[in-house]
């Protein structure tokens, strides 16, 4: 009976498979690895799941998502390195641990080019959030006590060198103030210092906020990009609010195998954006709070080459010293 109940649920597993995965392109002729190197029930890891799910119907071989995190994006990315350069191997990337951490970490800064741009996947406004302790309304009153209270501002981040911590310094250069950078380690403990007071303000993608901004706790004053995500779509974007140039998103691509053929290349990206097409691909992405968005491969490199020359800038203006 064990036997029979076994080979009912492979045969249920293939039936699973839609029939258009069945049809799809021959060139992907067996399973495929999505690595990423941020650990599960993360945001990024609901994204990596679902963009695989999508992708695997597009391409009809399974993608088996792996996570593999450590050396803040390093270690993710010298395994898509070494891998066959046949498409196969893919790595959902991130602002941070593609473009910045090369910037901003000696070992990274070390590691030759190991992957290739296939697509932009998804981007990402942060959200300024400040303490609900803090006597201030919007981002001009947040600006005003921070230059009557020189040093008394602490920005948390989750790291020195992350987006978070660079959107911090990007913003205090263009509101002409100086607070102090407060890095931590445990999101919760972040929040949980936001929300009591002990740190005034912190720039954080949307995903999961909503709940702690409805508490009144933290207080959401803008937006670092325009977004379309429900919840966040009617705060001001900050720009528009006295910060003339204070404007940055983070985002996720997908990337493969350095090396791999162009025509590969094509093939993936046109999966990818058939799968990124698709409503509920787009309904879970959102409700991440990001904004689904794709192009081709160029567009992506261009894209990463803008962002690396905007936050050198950053890094060399206000003195980031690599770690």
């Amino acid at each position: 009976m064990t036997l029979t109940r076994r080979r009912l649920a492979a045969a249920a597993s293939l039936l699973a498979v839609p029939a258009a995965a069945r049809a799809a392109d021959p060139a992907f002729n067996h399973p495929l690895r999505l690595i990423l190197a941020f650990g599960t029930g993360t945001g990024a890891d609901v994204i990596a799941r679902e963009l695989g799910r999508q992708l695997g119907t597009e391409v009809g071989q399974p993608v088996v998502v792996e996570n593999l995190t450590g050396g803040t994006g390093i270690v993710a990315m010298r395994t898509v390195g070494r891998a066959a350069p046949d498409g196969h191997t893919l790595f959902l990337g991130a602002l941070g641990n593609v473009v910045i951490n090369p910037m901003t970490n000696r070992a990274a800064a070390d590691t030759p080019p190991l992957v290739a741009p296939v697509g932009l996947v998804c981007q990402n406004a942060h959200v300024f959030l400040v303490s609900g302790k803090l006597p201030v309304r919007d981002v001009r009153e947040f600006i005003a006590y921070a230059k009557a209270n020189p040093g008394q501002v602490n920005f948390a981040s989750p790291g020195t060198g992350g987006v978070s911590h660079l959107g911090a310094e990007l913003f205090q250069s263009i509101a002409g103030i100086e607070g102090v950078h407060v890095p931590y380690r445990d999101g919760s403990t972040l929040m949980t210092d936001l929300m009591t007071g002990r740190t005034q303000a912190v720039f954080m993608s949307a995903g999961g906020l909503m709940p702690i901004i409805a508490s009144g706790a933290v207080r959401a004053l803008g937006l670092t990009a325009p977004t379309q995500v429900p919840e966040l779509r009617d705060l001001p974007v900050l720009e528009t609010q006295g910060l003339p140039g204070f404007r940055y998103a983070t985002w996720y691509g997908l990337y493969t195998t350095a090396g791999t053929p162009a025509p590969m290349i094509g093939r993936l990206n046109a999966a990818l954006r058939a799968a990124l097409g698709n409503e509920e691909v787009k309904a879970r992405l959102i409700g991440q709070g990001a904004d689904v968005a794709t192009g081709s491969p160029e567009e992506l490199a261009a894209l990463m080459e803008h962002d690396r020359r905007m936050w050198q800038d950053i890094i060399t203006s206000r003195r980031i010293t690599l770690e």
